[in-house]
């Protein structure tokens, strides 16, 4: 069987765990280690199953997390809330950690899905190189347009540890992100629940 000019490209380009470790092997030798000493021997592995958990968005489809829905909502058309969603994530410049927490609410239409899957969308875009701003605004997105929601807000509130580690070393220092779509967006009133809400 001919494959397809991507699928070619795909597998050419796919790194294998041995070449990942001895990537970190290079690392460790960069930074003034020595990686054959007994405390390090095993460590590439571990990162690399590391990392495999970390980034593991990459392999998965969030809208395919929002496929299953349930029609009989009976009438139901005030917003949806989930508080305190657990982030953790990496800034894409310095692949430090990001940690916090995330609120998401929707308003449906004539759909509504799972309450665990509005924490598993969260989850596919955290476990990917991340800024902020767009994980917020993709979680939004992906609920807005699968759900074919009347309304979407999501709103995060992190910490970066390549603010708190590294550079300017502001250990205090949080970042909030809102984005809001549809009613959250045209109706203040919606807005302003919501966030009452998330304040609680």
């Amino acid at each position: 069987m001919k494959l397809e000019k991507n699928e070619n490209t795909e597998k050419k380009d796919k790194i294998s765990d041995k070449e990942a470790e001895e990537a970190f092997i290079k690392i460790f030798k960069w930074i003034g280690e020595d990686p054959g000493r007994e405390g390090l021997i095993e460590t590439p592995k571990r990162v690399v199953k590391a990392f495999k958990e970390y980034f593991k968005g990459y392999q998965e489809d969030p809208v395919k997390v929002l496929d299953k829905t349930f029609g009989d909502v009976e009438g139901y058309d005030d917003m949806v809330v989930q508080k305190n969603i657990s982030v953790h994530s990496h800034c894409e410049h310095h692949m430090a950690p990001i940690v916090g927490v995330a609120h998401v609410a929707y308003i449906p239409k004539k759909k509504i899905v799972g309450l665990s899957k509005l924490a598993r969308v969260v989850e596919v875009f955290s476990k990917r190189l991340q800024t902020q701003e767009r994980l917020t605004m993709q979680i939004a997105n992906t609920l807005m347009e699968a759900l074919d929601a009347k309304g979407v807000a999501v709103s995060i509130n992190a910490t970066h540890q390549c603010m708190t580690m590294r550079g300017i070393k502001k250990e205090q220092a949080t970042t909030v992100t809102n984005y809001y779509l549809g009613q959250f967006k045209e109706d203040l009133s919606f807005q302003n629940r919501y966030l009452r809400f998330i304040a609680k």
